[in-house]
């Protein structure tokens, strides 16, 4: 049924291919690809019809075109996790002066998977896992985000393990960590300029950030 903001043949859309060879791209919802149905537009300035953007959001509270979250993102992550931090004299490779290095510890014990998870009722094993950051400026603050990501359920999901090719395991989220301290990146190491810098945007693009 089409809304009678349409009714005129003139501005009415009507098919999915007339829009996109012909219409400019704020004339219809690139989700749904028609005319706009009860048009929301968001703070970041894009606009959708409102029951294609609720139907994103069930799924993740950010924009499709830019990622701006609108709302706080919570992952899949199993709530029974712990995460501590310690501190060490010893600088990583890299940051030689800096004020030593900052261990992350993960640890989960055994579980059974929720709804959200891949497989809900089945049991998945415990895992611990260490990484490391430089004990400098930047590193504390990527040690801020990452707590917040815990707390909010993202460094971690349930999947099958890259390393084991095991299903219903605890795996890593797509947030990368140094598990070793050094040996480079290919051996998820450091030294590695870049590292900081990258996961500040991986964290970014599941709504962590400073501000959020």
């Amino acid at each position: 049924m089409t809304s009678s903001r349409f009714s005129n043949i003139g501005d009415r859309c009507t098919s999915a291919t007339e829009q996109r060879l012909g219409r400019d791209e704020e004339d219809y919802c690139i989700i749904c690809m028609d005319c706009f149905q009860k048009k929301i537009t968001l703070r970041c300035s894009h606009s959708f019809c409102s029951s294609c953007i609720d139907s994103v959001f069930q799924i993740k509270p950010a924009c499709p075109v830019c990622n701006t979250f609108h709302g706080t993102y919570e992952g899949t992550q199993p709530r029974d996790g712990i995460m501590t931090v310690r501190r060490n004299w010893q600088c990583l490779p890299g940051y030689e002066e800096g004020n030593g290095h900052i261990a992350i510890d993960y640890h989960f014990t055994d579980g059974v998977q929720g709804p959200e998870h891949p497989n809900p009722g089945e049991k998945y094993s415990s895992t611990s896992r260490t990484a490391f950051l430089p004990a400098c400026e930047e590193g504390e603050k990527v040690l801020r985000l990452l707590q917040t990501a815990f707390h909010r359920r993202l460094i971690f999901t349930i999947g099958t393990s890259a390393t084991t090719g095991l299903n219903n395991s605890i795996t890593w989220n797509d947030i990368h960590h140094k598990t070793n301290i050094g040996g480079g990146p290919q051996f998820f190491g450091y030294p590695d300029p870049g590292y900081l810098s990258r996961v500040q945007e991986e964290l970014r693009l599941k709504g962590v950030t400073e501000e959020s």
